[in-house]
């Protein structure tokens, strides 16, 4: 799992043949004219070596969003009227 801050960190060399690996990372960096979104690894070249590897944007998040929102509805019904 990789949640480091910085974009595009993490590089094939670094990892194992077959890992599964999990970008939380998301940053914005300069394209041209233009920003697109990366994240902590260099999804490219990992995605060569890697056995699976989220990507970003659309990777983590939509889990992300469905966790908050079961919480949120558990912490409601605790609560109660």
């Amino acid at each position: 799992m990789a949640a480091v801050g910085r974009a595009e960190l993490i590089k094939a060399s670094w990892i194992k043949p077959g890992a599964i690996v999990i970008d939380v990372g998301i940053q914005r960096v300069a394209d041209g004219s233009k920003t697109r979104l990366v994240g902590d690894v260099a999804f490219t070249e990992v995605a060569a070596v890697a056995g699976a590897i989220t990507p970003v944007p659309g990777g983590v998040g939509p889990m992300t969003v469905a966790c908050l929102l079961q919480n949120t509805l558990q912490a409601a019904l605790a609560t109660g009227p």
